[in-house]
């Protein structure tokens, strides 16, 4: 039997998850690889030249490390939904001098083709998708180029597609995790079960290697995961303040506030399912936000980065799993190394 560690090249069985938008970076990557783990250059909302530079970055500082892509699987918004969305949310716009209503529908597929391309002629050891599955040809491309690929799944129907499509291993996220979920199905919400119960299921329809993430923020967590049998988990949470992290310091500090008790899925943000802690904005737009990714995304954008820069948590994203109250402000190495304990 394989051994799935040894697959992916690492000794410690706890992952550091891409995490798009900031807090992933090429530091936090490389300090994965030096705990003896294994980090993931988050490849969304970057342009392939971006993402190029980030390759390199990480390249130089580290010889075991993924990249994951955001796999087209488009939700077309409703113009009249959006249109209706866009002058709801106006005033929050306002606050910053921004008109949301004059933002035009933007339907993109993150540059899908090209950063394909740039894998192909420049392959990494690992490459994960997230949000769709690509069809078979493209990931036997990357396999033959000499990438291990890793389908991120939150159902075992999921897994057996996956599975059926040629990728070597199955990152097994929970609607616990913290950001984006990444069901293949984002006209639903994601089904709310325990990360354990979930890999046992997926373990159950595939033979392939589970790496599990969704709301671990302790030793214990990652014991019970890998109890019910994963073979490695991945954390994202809970290194958003680390000293590598790329994160706002809005974000930061926003995990760390007494006064921030709940996460919650929603779509107000980008149109997609996530979850984040409830702020202003959750609390006011999210029954009123249609489904529609990436339209949803581009048309809170520019408010979202003034928010932060701003240090208003009210207005921006605040990603966060379940288990954000463990997330702590100090070197990431130290905490992959703690997560894993004695194992």
């Amino acid at each position: 039997m394989t051994d799935p560690l040894g697959l992916l090249g690492v000794d410690l069985p706890v992952l550091a998850a891409p995490m798009g938008g900031g807090p992933g970076t090429p530091a936090l990557v490389a300090a994965a690889a030096r705990a003896g783990g294994l980090g993931f250059v988050a490849g969304g909302y970057q342009s392939v030249e971006a993402l190029a530079g980030e390759i390199r970055e990480v390249r130089a500082n580290a010889s075991r490390f993924g990249v994951n892509l955001f796999a087209p699987n488009a939700v077309p918004v409703d113009p009249a939904a959006y249109a209706a969305y866009a002058r709801a949310i106006r005033a929050e716009g306002e606050a910053y001098g921004l008109d949301t209503t004059t933002v035009p529908v933007t339907e993109d597929d993150d540059g899908w083709a090209d950063k394909v391309d740039l894998l192909l002629s420049d392959p990494v050891p690992v490459v994960s998708f997230t949000f769709g599955l690509p069809g078979p040809g493209v990931i036997a491309r990357l396999e033959r180029a000499g990438s291990m690929t890793v389908q991120t799944v939150t159902s075992a129907a999921e897994a057996r597609a996956a599975t059926e499509a040629g990728v070597r291993a199955l990152a097994v996220q929970s609607s616990a995790a913290g950001g984006h979920s990444a069901t293949l199905s984002p006209q639903r919400l994601p089904e709310d079960i325990a990360l354990e119960d979930l890999v046992r299921s997926v373990r159950a329809a595939s033979p392939l290697p589970v790496l599990a993430a969704g709301g671990i923020g302790t030793t214990e967590d990652v014991r019970r995961v890998l109890a019910a049998g994963a073979d490695a988990v991945a954390v994202g949470t809970v290194l958003i303040r680390s000293e590598e992290s790329g994160a706002t310091a809005t974000h930061r500090d926003a995990l760390a506030d007494p006064a921030r008790t709940r996460t919650v899925v929603t779509r107000c943000f980008t149109g997609r399912p996530a979850r984040a802690l409830r702020n202003h904005f959750v609390t006011r737009y999210d029954a009123l936000a249609p489904s529609g990714y990436p339209a949803l995304h581009h048309l809170t954008s520019p408010m979202r980065k003034a928010a932060a820069a701003a240090g208003d948590a009210e207005r921006v994203h605040l990603w966060a799993g379940t288990g954000f109250r463990n997330a702590t402000a100090e070197p990431a190495g130290v905490i992959l190394q703690r997560l894993a304990g004695s194992l």
